[in-house]
């Protein structure tokens, strides 16, 4: 697999040798000082251009300067003609380095996500501002005002009937999808409040939680995990449950320590209908 400095010199030199390329950003993982480097980590990279048109919906010209992908996604061209004027061509080589390069004509603006600049041709006049050091900042965990701490739980609970229709019914796609998106959502930030108040709300608990195992104790995780569930309805009653118990624990520890009301009628409500539907099976 080709190294980091060889990856980005190729991505430097493609930019250096065409004029119309006149800036270059680092962003996504990379550019994120907090994330640990890895060997499967994108390239993701934005080109600014000063003329969209030879770079619009052209793979040859990628191709020619980066090489034969595994494979190739070229978004606009498929389910996004419209767009937004910039175009992407995401790439899987077969040495595993995948890179994600953007084509763009407009100036950059800074919204806080982690960037690194490695080019620019116009010294700070021409499409990118004077940027700040790389923070992962705009990730961090928010911490929840009254409102937000009670509509995460209303609605974790109140999904969860949908959830029991759908295993009534026998529509396991419904039911998955009700549970590990639509109520996961609402667990995973009743435990990013969690993870904040242990460890203070300076920290991001990544995509999709993927760092809750380095932030939750072995005890909390392992309960977590047990919320992901087989195709089996008994198995999903199982997972179910956890979720539940989990997110009553966590519920109680983040309103404890903000001072907030916890509303068990509500959950003691959705209880006893789960335990309603269940019985009428």
């Amino acid at each position: 697999m080709r190294g980091k400095k060889e990856i980005t010199d190729l991505i430097i030199g493609a930019a250096h040798a065409d004029d119309r390329i006149r800036a270059v950003l680092l962003v996504g993982s990379r550019a994120n000082p907090a994330v640990p480097e890895d060997i499967y980590q994108d390239y993701d990279i934005i080109f600014f251009v000063s003329d969209m048109s030879p770079f619009y919906n052209n793979p040859e010209w990628v191709i020619s300067r980066f090489g034969n992908p595994l494979i190739m996604q070229m978004p606009e061209a498929m389910r996004d003609p419209a767009g937004d004027g910039s175009f992407v061509y995401l790439m899987l080589f077969p040495d595993g380095i995948r890179i994600d390069l953007s084509f763009r004509f407009s100036k950059y603006i800074d919204n806080g996500e982690p960037a690194v600049i490695l080019l620019d041709k116009d010294n700070g006049s021409g499409f990118l501002p004077v940027l700040p050091a790389p923070s992962d900042a705009c990730w961090h965990i928010r911490p929840p005002t009254p409102l937000f701490y009670y509509s995460c739980c209303n609605n974790f609970w109140w999904c969860l009937n949908n959830a029991a229709k759908g295993i009534a019914r026998d529509e396991l796609p419904y039911v998955m999808h009700m549970l590990n998106c639509v109520v996961r959502k609402e667990l995973h930030d009743m435990i990013g409040y969690y993870i904040g108040t242990r460890h203070g709300f300076d920290i991001s608990v990544g995509k999709n939680g993927k760092y809750f195992k380095k932030y939750l104790p072995p005890q909390l995780y392992n309960r977590y995990t047990a919320t992901f569930s087989g195709g089996e309805y008994s198995d999903i009653r199982k997972a179910l449950d956890v979720m539940c118990d989990l997110f009553h624990t966590l519920a109680l520890k983040v309103a404890d320590h903000f001072g907030f009301t916890y509303r068990q009628d509500e959950e003691n409500g959705i209880r006893e209908y789960l335990a309603m539907v269940k019985k009428a099976l």
